[in-house]
C-alpha cells in the first residue's frame, strides 16, 4: 500500500511536544522525505528529530520564536532551501496562561494570547502559501483551532477569542488560495492528554482523568495526540482533495453534548 505522504515535505510547529509531535512522526511515519520542526525549546526538538529520523524521513529542526514575521519567513525559507519545496504546513503553536477571570485579566495577557495564537499563524501561514504559489504547489495547510472557538471556556477570553479568530482567518484563506489549488483547514480538539494540560493541573490530576475518564465528554476520555494527528493527516491527504475551509472538530462529542437532566 501507497503511503499518503511519500516524497512531500512537511512543517509542523509546536513540533516538540503533544499534538505537534503526533503530527510530525506521522508525517514521518507516512512516507515524508522531509519534516520541518519548529519549536522555541531546542531540548525537545532534539527528540523529535530522532524519532523523524528514524522512521526514515530527513528532520530540519528550528528553534525560533514565531511572534516575529522574519522568524516566520526563515522557517519557511529554511525548510524549502533544505528539502527543495513544501507541500504541507500545521500550524500548530500556541499560547494557553493560567485562567484568569474577564475583570482581572490585564492588556499585556491579551496581547500576548493574541499575538502567540493568532498574528503569528497568519505570518507563517501567508509565508507557506506564497511559497507554494511560487512554485505551483497544491498544498495544504492546516490549524490548530480548539473547541473554545466555538464557545466559552472559564477564564480564557483570550484564547478563546485567538482560536475564534483562527476559525475565521482558515475560512478567509480557503476561499482566496483556492484558485491555487492550496486548501487550508482547521482541526478543533477537545481536552487533550498533553504535556500543556499536565503544566495547567498537575500530574496528579492527569492521572485521574486517565485512569477514570473525563466527564462531560460522551467517550469519556481525553484526546491523545494521535487522536488529532490522525486528523491532520487526513486533511492534508489525497482523500480530502476536495475538502477546504472547514473546522474539523475532534472532541470525543463535547460540543455535540447539551446537558444531562438531574436524577429526581
Amino acid at each position: 500500500m501507497a503511503l499518503r505522504f511519500e516524497g512531500k515535505t512537511a512543517l509542523v510547529t509546536g513540533a516538540g511536544a503533544g499534538f505537534g509531535r503526533a503530527t510530525a512522526v506521522a508525517f514521518a511515519r507516512e512516507g515524508a522525505n522531509s519534516v520541518g520542526l519548529v519549536d522555541m525549546r531546542p531540548e525537545r526538538l532534539d527528540e523529535v528529530a530522532a524519532a523523524v529520523s528514524d522512521l526514515g524521513a530527513r528532520p530540519i529542526p528550528l528553534a525560533v520564536d514565531l511572534c516575529d514575521a522574519g522568524s516566520s519567513a526563515g522557517a519557511v525559507e529554511s525548510t524549502v532551501g533544505e528539502a527543495g519545496g513544501l507541500d504541507v504546513v500545521v500550524s500548530n503553536h500556541a499560547l494557553m496562561s493560567w485562567p484568569v477571570d474577564f475583570l482581572d485579566g490585564t492588556d499585556d495577557e491579551w496581547q500576548r494570547e493574541i499575538d502567540v495564537s493568532l498574528t503569528s499563524h497568519y505570518f507563517l501561514a501567508r509565508h507557506a502559501a506564497r511559497s507554494m504559489r511560487d512554485r505551483g504547489v497544491r498544498g495544504s495547510i492546516g490549524f490548530t483551532a480548539s473547541i473554545d472557538a466555538l464557545g466559552a471556556e472559564t477564564g480564557c477570553a483570550p484564547y478563546c477569542v485567538a482560536k475564534a479568530g483562527l476559525v475565521a482567518l482558515m475560512k478567509v484563506m480557503a476561499v482566496d488560495l483556492a484558485r491555487h489549488g492550496i486548501r487550508v483547514n482547521c482541526v478543533s480538539p477537545g481536552p487533550g492528554d498533553t504535556a500543556r494540560s499536565v503544566d495547567l493541573v498537575g500530574e496528579d490530576q492527569m492521572r485521574e482523568l486517565r485512569e477514570n475518564g473525563f466527564p462531560g465528554v460522551p467517550l469519556n476520555r481525553l484526546a491523545s495526540p494521535d487522536d488529532i494527528a490522525e486528523a491532520f493527516l487526513y486533511l492534508a491527504s489525497d482523500a480530502a482533495g476536495y475538502v477546504t475551509g472547514q473546522n474539523l472538530v475532534v472532541d470525543g462529542g463535547l460540543s455535540a453534548f447539551a446537558y444531562h437532566l438531574p436524577e429526581a
